[in-house]
């Protein structure tokens, strides 16, 4: 579907379906107003046949022909004026009832509505004037991301090729409307009307459930917006490998992403529970997980997510049992032939003696029966369960799993990390490669400061743009503690609820978890984790001069000519 390129296009289109009726319209009042001056009328006072002029014919017929009214005027009616009429009233009648009936079946075509949709979609994003994402595919992922998105107050844009997903952006309590087109997002015309070009977009998001449309979208990007950085879900390795070789900046495979997940949990559950808490969905509070066992571990499903569970678990140096009902073609493992959902199966890849349970089916009724059959043989086993549709989460919130793996929500976690805090990405690969007891001590740390809840995380940079008035301040030779910037700007003597995890310098210097002495520089970029309050704060220290001259010194600044002026008056008479 290609959308209209003009907004009076659709007034064209109306008017050439009710060509023929207008026509018929036009053709009765022509005729009836004719007839009327012809018949003769009443005989005037002396005695001299009368008839309407034109103009009282057309105006007579006009109110008539409408249904507005009846009356004879400028006078009485003859017989033959009356037979002529009465003519006249059916002859409306049949016009107008042929008139609405094109007019309400123009209003049920689809096309139209179609047409009239995309005009107003094409108005919405032409006239947006703030940064926004474009989102391709309103399913599962694309909601979540959109919802959390407009928390964060960034306008989305939608297309999506499933007219009741589209529906269901207007039922949403989203805090900004969202302009939504039911459109194929491969075909490149479509993203151009959908604002890839457009100089406010922020991004792509690629997340529909089909491959080869993420990829045709990834080269659009490539090709028409490079500067614009695309986020695309890739359900194989092959698309994944394709949609690096057009550039695409972040691939996203969530069952891969998973498996890293599971392999840093088995490594350093301590760094797990902090990556969770850090990328989780904003408004969420996270449940503090056990920590995965080291022991025998069976896996029931072999299938693209049960592949990339096991090399993570090849990486641990972690033994596991496979059960499936296809004939095994990995000799490298114990394998299982057969249906995990039965006890036989289980018993015969040892689950009584098994310290975990993946069930990976791409089943949620087979994985739900799989860990409840296991749970019933052997209560102490760690429970990794795959959800593959969201809309069944209370079945599998009732379960009560250690850990429920939801696609939706992983490509969702990673895509605000990349989007909203570039910076975090760089902190979590540093925070990788530290011991456990470094990340057990932040994470308590953390956690035992801000509850676990999903705090605000977010990224400022010391520049011109983003900080003036400690930039300024900077360029003066000045010198600005960490400690003496995080200091709540209406109240000095109150630390602001929040932290400076991150600090990436321009010289290629990194600082993580810098002490509270440090120095800031010019062109500094700081990643924070704190309150939604204090980031606000944070935000009117950086750009409000008379603000960060209190938080650093104490002192506030006099406003106004008058203040000022004494003020420098008695600076000089105290040098004097």
């Amino acid at each position: 579907m290609r959308p209209l390129p003009r907004h009076h296009s659709i007034i064209f289109l109306i008017l050439r379906r009710l060509r023929t009726p207008l026509i018929l319209l036009v053709v009765i009042m022509a005729v009836s107003v004719l007839g009327l001056t012809l018949a003769p009328g009443l005989p005037d006072e002396q005695g001299r046949a009368t008839s309407l002029s034109f103009f009282h014919a057309l105006y007579f017929i006009s109110y008539t022909a409408t249904t507005i009214g009846f009356g004879e005027i400028p006078f009485d009616f003859s017989n033959q004026q009356r037979l002529w009429v009465i003519v006249c009233i059916y002859l409306s009648v049949i016009g107008w009832a042929y008139t609405l009936g094109t007019v309400f079946a123009i209003l049920s075509d689809r096309s139209l509505r179609q047409a009239i949709n995309t005009q107003r979609f094409l108005r919405a994003v032409r006239h947006l004037s703030e940064p926004f994402y474009l989102v391709c595919g309103y399913g599962e992922t694309g909601r979540l991301i959109c919802g959390a998105l407009d928390r964060l107050h960034y306008r989305v844009v939608v297309v999506e090729i499933d007219d009741d997903k589209i529906g269901e952006t207007e039922l949403q309590n989203y805090f900004a409307d969202v302009p939504a087109l039911c459109a194929d997002a491969r075909n490149p015309e479509i993203l151009k009307f959908a604002g890839l070009t457009h100089p406010q977009c922020a991004g792509v998001l690629a997340l529909t459930n089909d491959d080869g449309a993420n990829l045709a979208i990834a080269i659009a990007a490539h090709l028409l917006a490079p500067r614009v950085p695309a986020l695309c879900r890739a359900e194989s390795r092959e698309a994944a490998a394709n949609m690096a070789s057009f550039g695409t900046r972040h691939i996203i495979d969530p069952f891969e992403k998973f498996s890293e997940y599971f392999a840093l949990a088995l490594h350093s559950p301590a760094a797990w529970q902090l990556l969770i808490w850090l990328t989780g969905l904003p408004g969420t509070t996270v449940e503090r997980h056990r920590d995965p066992p080291r022991g025998d571990w069976v896996l029931c499903g072999h299938g693209r997510f049960g592949r990339h569970v096991v090399e993570a678990m090849e990486r641990e140096q972690m033994p596991v049992t496979i059960i499936d009902r296809e004939a095994p073609d990995d000799f490298e493992h114990r394998w299982i032939q057969g249906d995990g959902t039965g006890a036989p199966a289980l018993q015969a890849a040892g689950i009584g003696r098994a310290v975990g349970l993946i069930a990976a089916t791409g089943s949620d009724v087979d994985n739900l029966s799989i860990a409840i059959t296991a749970r019933q043989l052997n209560r102490n086993l760690f429970v990794i369960l795959r959800q593959n549709q969201f809309a069944n989460h209370a079945l599998f919130d009732a379960f009560d799993a250690d850990v429920t793996m939801v696609p939706s929500e992983i490509i969702a976690h990673e895509c605000l990390a990349i989007l909203n805090t570039p910076m975090l990405v760089p902190f979590l690969a540093e925070m990788k490669t530290r011991d456990e007891r470094w990340c057990q001590e932040l994470l308590q740390r953390l956690t035992g400061r801000f509850g676990w809840g999903v705090p605000t995380v977010w990224s400022e940079r010391v520049n011109v743009s983003r900080a003036p008035a400690i930039y300024r301040r900077l360029m003066r030779g000045a010198s600005v503690r960490l400690e003496d910037l995080l200091r709540a700007p209406h109240r000095r003597d109150e630390a602001l609820d929040c932290e400076v995890l991150f600090i990436d310098r321009d010289d290629d210097a990194h600082l993580i978890l810098p002490s509270p002495s440090t120095e800031i520089r010019a062109g500094d970029e700081l990643l924070l984790v704190g309150t939604l309050q204090a980031r606000s704060e944070f935000a009117l220290t950086l750009s409000n001069e008379y603000a960060s001259h209190y938080v650093l010194t104490g002192e506030e600044l006099p406003r106004g000519r008058v203040w000022k002026w004494l003020t420098r008056r008695r600076a000089e008479a105290e040098r004097g």
